[in-house]
């Protein structure tokens, strides 16, 4: 899902949790900590692990143990990010730029 620049994480992560499949424990970072998304997971079964924001006044459970596994998915956004077309957008159509992506992900995985 590509949303514009000035948008918040937790803003289209209410619409990725509608198609979340059946899991345990979710694991998101600090921009997805709002209590309406907590309750959606929580809603579908799940367990939220989300290390709460620095201006929280009441720190939710949280696992860092289990926040480590975390770090594949860091890991795979930070190789699409070597491509310098990726990294910056430079294509204006989503379209377009979901095709780089798929091409990137593709040379970065594959090859």
């Amino acid at each position: 899902m590509l949303t514009g620049g000035n948008i918040a994480d937790c803003v289209a992560g209410a619409t990725l949790l509608e198609r979340l499949p059946a899991c345990d424990i979710l694991h998101a970072d600090k921009g997805y900590d709002a209590n309406k998304l907590r309750r959606q997971v929580e809603d579908q079964g799940a367990m939220p692990n989300i290390p709460p924001k620095a201006n929280r006044r009441w720190k939710n459970c949280f696992s860092p143990f289990l926040y480590r596994n975390r770090n594949a998915i860091e890991r795979m956004f930070c190789r699409l990010k070597d491509f310098r077309r990726v990294a910056t957008r430079y294509d204006r159509n989503a379209i377009n730029f979901l095709a780089t992506v798929c091409l990137a992900a593709t040379v970065s995985y594959w090859l």
